[in-house]
């Protein structure tokens, strides 16, 4: 299946009043079936940082060999005289998380830390040691989420596999689905309708319970 568009395309700096989006380096090598980022790796330079809040939309940081030196350059910066945070947009590659990179992640204001858990509930073992890592270096649980691919190959029965362990991990889960496409302009693929749709209201409801620790809709 063709992907309707890649999704880097070079360097990206824009902000508004309140944040900024930039995109610092391009590529990924998994070339994954479900992903249109190029295999091509690119740094580019780091932009002016004029805002205390500011989102990073590289597809996948971690897997440039410049990542650790790119993360404290943008740790070390000011805006007003205040520390700037910031956000991965996209969920971070557990092959390339070092606890040295989970710690200075947090050492250098990185909040809501997302991890890709795009494939088999059979890595288990191997999310459960990047969860490890970012607890060790100072995140709480509900700091994480878990980032799972949604109406392509994996089945829906696995990823309520995988929803389960996160509820003993105690970690929220975004449903990200495939092609790019948002709710309520979801069309089945892999998945039915009502697949779809269970999964996403089964997901808010655990988020609801990491976040409250009740059900606030009770």
């Amino acid at each position: 299946m063709t992907l309707r568009k890649p999704y880097s395309y070079g360097p990206y700096n824009k902000f508004n009043d309140a944040e900024q989006w930039t995109r610092i380096t391009e590529g990924c090598p998994h070339d994954c079936p479900y992903c249109h980022e190029p295999t091509e790796i690119k740094v580019f330079r780091i932009p002016d940082i004029v805002r205390n809040d500011v989102k990073i939309m590289d597809m996948n940081l971690l897997c440039k060999k410049e990542a650790l030196e790119i993360i404290r350059e943008l740790g070390s910066k000011r805006v007003g005289g205040k520390v700037v945070y910031y956000e991965l947009i996209c969920g971070i590659d557990y092959r390339f998380l070092t606890q040295e990179i989970a710690d200075a992640l947090k050492q250098n204001r990185f909040k809501r830390i997302r991890l890709a858990w795009d494939y088999f509930y059979k890595n288990q073992r191997k999310i459960k040691k990047a969860i490890d890592k970012l607890l060790k270096a100072g995140y709480k649980p509900n700091d994480l989420m878990v980032f799972m691919i949604c109406n392509w190959r994996i089945p829906y029965q696995e990823n309520l596999k995988k929803l389960d362990l996160c509820k003993v991990w105690n970690v929220k889960v975004c449903d990200c689905y495939f092609d790019g496409q948002v709710s309520p302009n979801i069309i089945p693929m892999f998945w039915t309708s009502k697949e779809i749709k269970d999964f996403r209201k089964k997901a808010r409801k655990h988020n609801q319970l990491v976040n409250f620790k009740i059900d606030p809709e009770v």
